[in-house]
């Protein structure tokens, strides 16, 4: 029989945990008549909450239950990569605990894996219940880095994918720290069939994922696919090059012609404040990719594991 792993990452989610097996094993008799096996990995990402009291309750009723807890709060990045690091299974896919992935998409998905697929990825086709600012800026940062970076990125991809065991050893083999999942999956290619279902809004509890969250993880995307922002700042810095020399030219063509290089004060005020303001944007920008650097060199754990059972 083939083995089907089903990693799921939960930060505070003890409203959700039994909910999300309940849905789950009700495919429990297609995927028996698939002769699959299912293997049910919940990646406790340091939740304060009894999540963790709520997974051991399940495995003592079903041993296809796993827990996997960090020792403290790594991000989900870091838990979707401890969930296929953990996995032993000959298809994994990754899901969200609050029932936003619905698991009735599974026998689906399935079915295209046996058409010969390596992963079949989802994406939402509507916003329905999210804030209309954040569905804005959600949809522009798609279309820029459709721009400015060459690897796929579906506006409204979900991380609910499944995957075969080849695709995921080669996502495994990126063991960078700074991990953005959505462009990993573009960038390690291999043939993607992509499902589109209507926004789904959670079953229980608030979201984790703020508005600022949401801002600084897109920076995340652009830094680890795109050099564009680097490549920016070095045409800013020539383009104020050539305003600088041309300001020159003026200055001194108007001594030659009116003997008064002293006025405008202020205008000379305003550009200075913008330059040094493009200055620091520019070395902004320069200090972000230093960052990663810096994280990257130190090969700090992904993660660490209070607890597995």
């Amino acid at each position: 029989m083939k083995l089907l792993s089903v990693v799921v990452p939960c930060y505070n989610e003890e409203e959700n945990v039994a909910l999300f097996y309940e849905e789950l094993t009700k495919n429990d008799t297609f995927f028996r008549e698939k002769d699959v096996e299912l293997e049910l990995l919940y990646i406790d990402d340091g939740s304060a909450d009894k999540t963790v009291e709520e997974v051991k309750k399940l495995r003592e009723k079903d041993e296809r239950v796993h827990l996997v807890s960090f020792s403290r709060n790594f991000g989900k990045e870091a838990a979707m990569f401890a969930g296929l690091e953990k996995s032993k299974g000959d298809y994994v896919v990754v899901m969200d605990v609050d029932l936003q992935d619905p698991p009735s998409l599974l026998p689906e998905m399935f079915s295209y894996l046996e058409q010969g697929y390596d992963s079949v990825a989802t994406r939402r086709v509507t916003r329905k219940g999210e804030p209309p600012i954040r569905s804005f800026f959600a949809r522009m940062f798609y279309r820029l880095m459709k721009k400015i970076s060459k690897t796929e990125m579906m506006d409204g991809a979900r991380d609910y994918r499944l995957m075969t065991r080849q695709m995921v050893n080669a996502i495994l083999s990126m063991r960078e720290y700074n991990r953005f999942t959505k462009g990993i999956f573009g960038w390690v290619g291999f043939q993607t069939k992509w499902l589109e279902y209507e926004n789904v809004e959670r079953a229980r509890g608030e979201t984790k994922w703020s508005f600022w969250k949401l801002l600084m993880y897109s920076f995340e995307g652009i830094v680890a696919f795109s050099t564009a922002p680097l490549q920016i700042a070095a045409f800013m810095g020539v383009f104020f090059c050539i305003v600088a020399f041309l300001m020159i030219l003026f200055i001194i063509v108007r001594k030659l012609i009116f003997g008064d290089p002293v006025s405008g004060w202020p205008s000379l005020v305003c550009i200075i404040l913008m330059t040094s303001g493009v200055q620091f944007f520019c070395t902004g920008i320069l200090g972000q990719y230093l960052a990663k650097a810096y994280m990257e060199v130190k090969k700090r754990p992904i993660y660490l594991v209070k607890e597995e059972c």
